[in-house]
């Protein structure tokens, strides 16, 4: 028995109905299992990184020299420009995703000392005393330069709680630099580790940073 021509047009509606809903419901699961990008560890700041040894030599890059931008250049044009060899310049992404280099800390060069505080100690009286072993202090005061004055983070650290303490979960970008003090010793933040100076002037490195998750592997 033929169907009713009613009944055909039912089914044929019902049918596309049921195309469109498997449609609509493949689109829903398709976004939900793809729209979530990977958590990456809070609280530090990323930074991508350009090591100089992996780029291309033609790779242009934002050039700064003595703080001012001189324009797109390669790797090797920016370090005869700035007068430097091409390690002595700081390689990474800056605050537009461009790929920038710079000097070390050229932009941000060591801050004035922090003022010496002078106690003033009675006069001694001569008298025969014994000579007593004092113990050597197992740490020293550690500050912190916050950009226009120093604060101090303790009165007595270890050198390695006081670069955790200064540094930690903290990168900066290249030219950029984090200034510290470690009893008579300046500390800064430069992209990668950390350096230390005894006449705040000549800076050495004296621990790795990895860029990556901003933490001190050298240090445990």
């Amino acid at each position: 028995m033929a169907t009713p021509p009613d009944n055909r047009i039912i089914l044929a509606i019902g049918a596309g109905l049921a195309v469109i809903l498997a449609i609509v419901l493949a689109l829903v699961f398709m976004r939900g299992g793809g729209s979530e990008a990977p958590a990456g560890p809070k609280g530090n700041l990323q930074v991508d990184v350009a090591e100089p040894e992996s780029l291309e030599p033609t790779r242009q890059l934002r050039c700064f020299v003595e703080g001012q931008f001189v324009g797109m250049l390669t790797l090797d044009e920016c370090a005869r420009r700035n007068g430097l060899a091409t390690e002595a310049l700081d390689v990474g992404i800056d605050e537009t995703g461009e790929l920038v280099a710079a000097p070390t800390a050229s932009l941000a060069p060591p801050p004035t000392l922090p003022p010496v505080e002078v106690e003033d100690v009675p006069p001694v009286i001569d008298s025969p005393v014994e000579p007593v072993d004092t113990p050597s202090r197992p740490g020293a005061a550690c500050l912190r330069h916050t950009g226009s004055d120093w604060r101090s983070l303790s009165s007595n650290m270890g050198m390695e709680a006081c670069v955790r303490a200064l540094y930690s979960g903290t990168c900066v970008r290249p030219g950029e630099a984090r200034y510290g003090r470690w009893g008579d010793m300046t500390l800064r933040l430069v992209p990668g580790r950390v350096e230390q100076s005894s006449d705040n002037t000549n800076f050495r490195t004296l621990t790795e940073q990895d860029r990556r998750t901003c933490t001190f592997p050298e240090l445990g």
